[in-house]
């Protein structure tokens, strides 16, 4: 056990609380199989965990005020780098339309039956440190490395639908497992009640699959099991939607092929995987010469990637950067190398996430039919890298700004100026001005606006400053 935990038997030690405490959940069955544990743990306990944690806090073992739960009879507290839950030993009644338990104390049985699967309701004492399977199926579960719940599916999963998000991570988190006889189909039976979950919960557990290496996999049984139509009906919608020549699988396996090229280390990384294709089936026509053609299916998918993750409840700075990978991702499209101007604007474009768009289309690439991937990224890189070291992408602007144009011309503000500021950036873009060079931007001003007479012009129009 962790050494934090025998603080927490030396503060219980005299207490109506002595050798009435269990550990219990991830944490137990982590430890069982043999993997890295987590670090937080759940506690058990026969009596008012409310008062266990107020006992730690007056103890000086908590290093925080313990966060009480009184509806619902638990306590977190921190202890060194430990967080418990404490927890009631407790039964559940729901209401139809929210996944919040009515609860009353009840014994160890009762509590391990109201939980989600039989191996999360192994109890490790926390005083003799032996192994308790109330339920009598949890160690023969952990072996046969099946999920199965406590109750029968349907009530389990009806009670709290978030489980049924839960099944299919552990299932892959844990590396495979198995449902129990019927637990497969009480899901798909029970998908709809995925509406009384939030969307925030929704998202917390897909960002958790998507941590999985396994996480390719995870989305099919999403799909199978009808889960992902219920949070993210235009992602389901990529079954069956075929893809032409270059791809030898239909829009859905295509993008869990990328999910899992891009692997599992970086969120935005993997949502743009998961989003990038996302328009296809809106934008999915037949040519005249019989070819499949997704015209505009990242500009489509970049709108529709940000509508989903707003509605997931995503930080605005997560969406953005997505919505940006997803409608740049065809930018390399037919393309063996970039031109200095090419790479400067990609540069400017990108920012930080230029490294992520390389990544996404190298794994995307990767997902096609073997033996038709012409992109090499190889000269492409090169020439960025190249065009980094040579104008930053902080140098990518305009040598002069609004006050240095307005000056220079006599226009006052207004959008003239900043048409021309625009124009002096895309001059540097281009090579025909060098990035900072302010002389030079100063004298093409005063050459290309001035009049006869000297004087600058009074106004400009639009098509005089390309916009």
């Amino acid at each position: 056990m962790p050494d934090p935990l025998s603080l927490v038997r030396k503060a219980w030690s005299d207490t109506p609380f002595e050798g009435m405490a269990w550990l219990v959940g991830g944490w137990v069955r982590d430890e069982l199989l043999g993997r890295p544990s987590r670090s937080d743990v759940d506690i058990v306990l026969l009596g008012d965990a409310l008062q266990a944690a107020e006992i730690l806090a007056r103890a000086g073992v908590a290093s925080q005020p313990p966060v009480l739960y009184s509806r619902f009879g638990t306590a977190m507290v921190r202890v060194g780098d430990l967080t418990l839950e404490l927890v009631t030993a407790r039964r559940e009644s729901y209401s139809k339309d929210s996944r919040k338990p009515r609860v009353e104390p009840a014994s160890l049985l009762e509590d391990a039956q109201r939980r989600d699967f039989t191996v999360n309701a192994l109890l490790l004492g926390l005083w003799d440190g032996k192994i308790v399977d109330p339920l009598g199926l949890g160690l023969r579960d952990l072996e046969s490395r099946t999920l199965r719940t406590p109750r029968e599916p349907s009530q389990t999963f009806s009670d709290d639908p978030l489980r049924m998000l839960r099944a299919v991570r552990f299932k892959w988190q844990l590396g495979g497992w198995s449902f129990a006889p019927g637990l497969a189909e009480s899901i798909a039976e029970n998908a709809h009640r995925l509406e009384i979950v939030s969307a925030e919960r929704t998202r917390d557990e897909l960002i958790k699959m998507l941590a999985l290496v396994d996480a390719d996999k995870a989305l099919c049984d999403l799909l199978e099991l009808g889960l992902l139509a219920r949070f993210a009906p235009e992602l389901a919608a990529m079954r069956g939607v075929e893809q032409g020549d270059y791809h030898h699988l239909d829009a859905f396996d295509h993008t869990c092929f990328v999910v899992r090229n891009v692997g599992p280390s970086d969120l935005t990384l993997s949502l743009a995987a998961l989003l990038h294709d996302l328009g296809k089936p809106r934008t999915r026509v037949i040519d005249a010469e019989g070819k499949t053609r997704f015209f505009g299916h990242e500009t489509v998918g970049a709108t529709l990637a940000r509508e989903w993750l707003e509605a997931m409840r995503f930080s605005g700075e997560m969406i953005a950067n997505v919505a940006l990978l997803v409608k740049n991702h065809m930018r390399f499209t037919g393309l063996t190398n970039l031109s200095p101007s090419a790479a400067r604007r990609l540069v400017r474009d990108l920012g930080d996430q230029l490294d992520r768009l390389l990544a996404l289309v190298e794994a995307d690439a990767n997902a096609l039919k073997p033996g038709v991937r012409g992109l090499d990224l190889g000269p492409i890189r090169a020439q960025i890298a190249e065009t980094l070291r040579e104008t930053p992408r902080e140098t990518l602007v305009s040598p002069l700004d609004g006050n240095e144009i307005s000056t220079l011309t006599g226009l006052g503000s207004g959008p003239s100026i900043g048409r021309i500021k625009k124009q002096l950036t895309e001059m540097v873009l281009s090579g025909e001005l060098r990035a900072g060079d302010q002389e030079a931007a100063r004298a093409w001003v005063l050459s290309t606006f001035a009049t006869r007479d000297g004087a600058t012009t009074s106004s400009i129009d639009e098509g005089q400053v390309p916009s």
